[in-house]
């Protein structure tokens, strides 16, 4: 495995293998990697000839300071994963590298970004859009893959690639979890004990609203009770439960079986930030 740290050595190395006729995958991540990064690491060496893995801690994409100062950092670590993973070249630039200036382009998403995730975070799919669009263009894979615990995150990135016309396929893979169903987070890491242990509820409210919606309940029924489950453990802090069209991402009034849709949440809890979702398919 090779660990290049400058966009030149980055563009050149992409470059000769595809002259070489390769077939490249890059897997963007912000590191403190885990199984669910790994899950897409196996899957891109399966399905191409060179896996490019980046890692990198991109500020502009965090709206709270402390977030960014405190999210895990552990590259020594990471890259043991990374080689018997099937990680070809390890991608490990610095701030200076990847924004020698500030950057001053500005995304708008429309509705896909005016909800969830969008509304509770401003400027963070801006910052998304920016490095993800850079490291297309220093890596030009033929394939890019994200996990859908980020599912707006991933509605965002295959907008960008339409928009942009990026020659690429993008590849999604569902949420790994833990064995008591809490969605793997390299964010996780930074959990009390105590706020672990009842962490796994987040997975069983969104189960709760799922299971309603199943049975007949309207959007806004099951969304009371999964929010009124989350609230009986006052480690919680709820930010947002919604339930929304799993391509458009806006609200629905419930659910029928001819139509894909996603539960989403974000809460705080032990001072770290979670988010996760479960999708209901046709």
């Amino acid at each position: 495995m090779e660990i290049l740290h400058t966009a030149a050595a980055l563009q050149a190395y992409t470059e000769n293998c595809r002259r070489a006729g390769l077939r490249l995958a890059l897997v963007p991540t912000m590191g403190a990697l885990h199984e669910g990064h790994l899950q897409l690491v196996r899957a891109a060496a399966q399905a191409c000839d060179v896996v490019i893995v980046s890692i990198f801690v991109n500020p502009t994409q965090f709206n709270n300071p402390d977030d960014f100062r405190l999210y895990p950092r552990l590259p020594e670590a990471d890259a043991n994963m990374l080689a018997p993973a099937g990680c070809t070249v390890l991608f490990l630039p610095s701030v200076e590298e990847m924004y020698p200036k500030p950057s001053v382009m500005k995304f708008d998403f429309g509705a896909l970004e005016r909800v969830m995730e969008g509304t509770h975070r401003p400027g963070h799919f801006n910052g998304v859009a920016t490095v993800v669009g850079k490291l297309f263009h220093l890596s030009r894979p033929h394939q890019a893959y994200f996990g859908q615990k980020d599912w707006q995150q991933v509605a965002i990135v295959q907008q960008m690639v339409a928009d942009l016309a990026f020659d690429l396929e993008l590849v999604s893979f569902p949420t790994v979890r833990e064995a008591d169903g809490l969605a793997m987070s390299s964010r996780n890491r930074r959990l009390p004990a105590e706020a672990r242990t009842v962490a796994p509820r987040l997975y069983a409210a969104l189960q709760l609203a799922a299971e309603q919606l199943r049975q007949g309940a309207s959007a806004a029924a099951a969304q009371q009770a999964a929010s009124a489950y989350i609230a009986s453990e006052p480690a919680f802090t709820l930010e947002y439960f919604e339930i929304a069209d799993a391509q458009t991402l806006q609200p629905v009034s419930g659910w029928h079986p001819g139509q894909p849709v996603v539960v989403c949440l974000a809460a705080h809890l032990g001072g770290v930030r979670l988010i996760d979702n479960i999708v209901l398919q046709p």
